[in-house]
């Protein structure tokens, strides 16, 4: 999958492994960064090398639940409704712009993403396996959107970013566009069965017990950072295991070490902390107008502080 996708998308090594680790683990990615970076081309390319359904809904504001559950239809031939899927049932979901939804529209994807079902008219209809959110937002129009509710931030295994590439690999994209445009020129290469084999593999992966004091260590420390409003929760801890298990077989290895809870912590965790107020007005006075950078450091610092299990 990672030399599929480098047939498309240049450098974001890190982006593409959170991906994978979150298909691994059954978890759902938030992608951000600012217009015009790649991030719907990466989750297509991504959807492309799968053998996957994928979907894509394009969040608006006036975008009802029933718009990406589905909802019942009449059959008039058998004089009865019928329930119409909507396009949630897939895969793999790219739910672009998702901050653009209003909350009851968020509310239903939160239950999908969490339940993996969808509820219309009191009967639960199970969504398909794997089942997968990829979730893109602009960290900075705000006019028009709906800030996501902790609950649904939560949800999320990862939150990626996308930065301004190097010159040179801005290169390397317009020699590429140069000869395919805007074609995704990838091949399925992975089944629903391998990774439904890869997912069980994953749930073997072995995990010292000395690894996970690390891992609650970590979680205790950010929310003990005076810096912090509102550390990680319960389930965040629980995703660090998870996602530390696809980073370790990710390897080619059957155990987690230190180094792979360290490699996955600030991507897993940097959305799950609530900075103070003055914290982040302080960083807006040094021009760090990314909230991303200011929870990025208050993770590395924590990281730095709590002793690595030998």
């Amino acid at each position: 999958m990672r030399q599929q996708m480098h047939r498309v998308i240049v450098d974001l090594d890190d982006v593409i492994d959170t991906l994978l680790m979150a298909l691994l683990a059954g978890g759902h990615v938030l992608v951000e960064g600012t217009p015009g970076l790649g991030k719907t081309y990466l989750a297509r390319t991504f959807a492309g090398s799968l053998a996957l359904s994928f979907k894509r809904i394009q969040f608006t504001s006036d975008m009802l639940p029933g718009d990406i559950q589905g909802s019942p239809i009449f059959d008039s031939r058998r004089q009865e409704f019928e329930f119409k899927p909507g396009p949630i049932f897939a895969n793999v979901v790219l739910a672009d712009e998702i901050n653009r939804a209003p909350p009851r529209t968020q509310s239903a994807l939160l239950e999908a993403m969490q339940e993996r079902q969808v509820t219309v008219e009191g009967r639960r209809h199970p969504l398909p396996e794997p089942f997968m959110v990829i979730a893109t937002q602009n960290p900075v129009e705000q006019e028009g959107t709906y800030p996501l509710p902790e609950a649904e931030l939560d949800r999320f295994y990862f939150r990626a970013y996308i930065r301004f590439l190097r010159s040179s690999s801005e290169v390397e994209i317009l020699q590429r566009k140069q000869v395919s445009g805007e074609a995704i020129d990838v091949e399925p290469v992975v089944s629903p069965e391998e990774v439904e084999s890869a997912r069980a593999a994953v749930q073997r992966v072995h995990v010292e017990r000395t690894v996970m004091e690390y891992m609650a260590d970590i979680v205790a420390e950010t929310r003990r950072d005076p810096r912090v409003l509102l550390g990680a929760s319960a389930r965040a801890l629980v995703t660090l295991l998870y996602v530390s298990k696809a980073r370790a077989a990710l390897a080619g290895r059957s155990y987690v070490t230190p180094d792979d809870v360290k490699q996955v912590t600030p991507f897993s965790l940097n959305h799950r902390l609530i900075l103070k107020p003055e914290v982040v007005a302080e960083g807006l006075g040094r021009g760090e107008i990314w909230s991303y950078d200011l929870v990025a450091q208050v993770v590395n610092d924590a990281l730095a502080r709590v002793r690595v299990p030998t």
